[in-house]
């Protein structure tokens, strides 16, 4: 998120400075799975448009960043499917799928002879999927590593510091506090994940807290073609010849730990959707805190009392989904241009209300 938006900021003509203490093996980045589901994840009518928003920002960005950086950010876009497995999922996904059209997406039902041509490796009982076609994925790690490569050729500064705070004087933001000292800013820009809440000198508190998410890795089951699957907030995503099983939502605080739970959780999820990965063993799993809000919306814009101050945090779920747009807006709108559609759902001050 610190990247999307230093490096759109150093797009439209501004001084950038991204401040990165260095690798978190807790944060939400590098433990992401890094899907662009659009419209498998959001659950109302305001994050969907937003995340649809968000997903086709990256075919394009995906191309210019390949030429700019050279780093192909693996962008993938064959759909992604939801299973249901009962009446209540069918109704559900029907449901679902219904709404999505009448709002003009791309959104079909696969019966369950459909979904297990599709996928033969597809658990026998499986009643049918939601099929997203226009959904799809990107590789976290490339797309972090090529947003800070094009940032630096546009002038981005990266400081190995840790911001523990902001300044303030007469209204507005000077600067920022690190271990190093303090550092002056016309602007600043909040994309902290998790720990956006733990900075001093911010005029309100942030209601955005840490969710541990576990994943792991594990073959991608023979003669199966690739494909992302869900079924609830399990999720099988094929990369590498690798499947990436995702994953736990737990209020643990600040812990990043991999736990026996977790992994079980992880085992049951995958093996509702693909019971070949029964026996096959994590070749890895890991962990990371996504920064979720109480309505799971983010906390995108101005700080309506504190001039220069800037918030791009609480993606929640949807954190890479909506990087790059998160990116665009902040640049936008630090240099006063208007945006096109309603940012009000996603400002700070609904929390006030």
């Amino acid at each position: 998120m610190g990247a999307a938006c230093a490096r759109a900021a150093a797009l439209r003509g501004l001084s950038a400075v991204l401040y990165e203490p260095g690798p978190d093996p807790a944060a939400a980045s590098p433990a992401s799975a890094g899907m662009l589901a659009a419209q498998i994840e959001p659950d109302d009518e305001a994050l969907l448009a937003l995340a649809i928003r968000g997903r086709e920002t990256y075919e394009p960005l995906a191309a210019s960043l390949k030429d700019t950086t050279g780093i192909d950010v693996g962008f993938w876009r064959d759909g992604i499917a939801s299973v249901a497995f009962d009446d209540a999922g069918v109704e559900r996904l029907r449901a679902m799928a219904g709404w999505q059209r009448q709002m003009g997406l791309s959104c079909r039902w696969l019966e369950a002879g459909e979904a297990r041509e599709a996928w033969p490796a597809l658990a026998p009982d499986a009643r049918g999927a939601l099929l997203a076609a226009e959904d799809g994925a990107i590789d976290p790690l490339l797309l972090t590593r090529a947003l800070r490569v094009d940032g630096e050729r546009l002038g981005v500064e990266t400081r190995h510091e840790r911001v523990s705070g902001i300044q303030t004087q007469g209204g507005r933001v000077t600067g920022v506090v690190t271990e190093r000292g303090e550092r002056p800013a016309h602007a600043v820009v909040i994309a902290a994940g998790a720990w956006s809440a733990t900075l001093t000198g911010v005029p309100r508190p942030l209601p955005v807290e840490p969710v541990r998410g576990q994943l792991a890795l594990a073959p991608w089951p023979r003669d199966t073609p690739p494909a992302i699957l869900y079924y609830d907030h399990a999720y099988v995503l094929a990369r590498g010849g690798k499947a990436i099983i995702g994953s736990t939502m737990e209020r643990v605080g600040f812990d990043a730990s991999v736990t026996a739970a977790g992994e079980a959780i992880l085992r049951r999820g995958a093996v509702r959707l693909f019971p070949g990965l029964r026996d096959q063993p994590f070749e890895r799993t890991w962990a990371g805190l996504r920064p979720l809000t109480p309505d799971g919306r983010p906390i995108l814009g101005p700080d309506p009392q504190l001039q220069g101050l800037w918030y791009a945090v609480g993606h929640g779920r949807n954190g890479i989904l909506l990087a790059a747009l998160t990116g665009d807006v902040i640049g936008d709108l630090m240099t006063g241009k208007a945006l096109d559609f309603d940012l009000r759902p996603f400002l700070v001050d609904r929390f006030s209300h």
